[in-house]
């Protein structure tokens, strides 16, 4: 599996979620271009609980500035 390879549990969120624009990262996938901010980083979160996938929902104020959060992977990749 290379640094760049969707887990089974992310690609299952974004079908779900399907988010207009994201970018690939190392261990998830970053969100951008987000208006609302705090309902999407709840129903990520509520998407994730559901499902019972092995995400966690990670944003900052940095990310705050361009309405992004993140969506990584949980499960150690060896």
């Amino acid at each position: 599996m290379s640094d760049l390879d969707i887990s089974i549990d992310l690609q299952k969120f974004i079908d779900k979620f399907e988010p207009t624009k994201f970018k690939i990262m190392a261990h998830g996938i970053e969100i951008r271009g987000v208006k609302d901010i705090h309902h999407n980083v709840l129903r990520a979160n509520g998407l994730i609980e559901k499902l019972k996938l092995s995400l966690a929902v990670n944003h900052n104020a940095e990310m705050l500035s361009y309405g992004g959060f993140e969506v990584n992977d949980i499960k150690i990749r060896h």
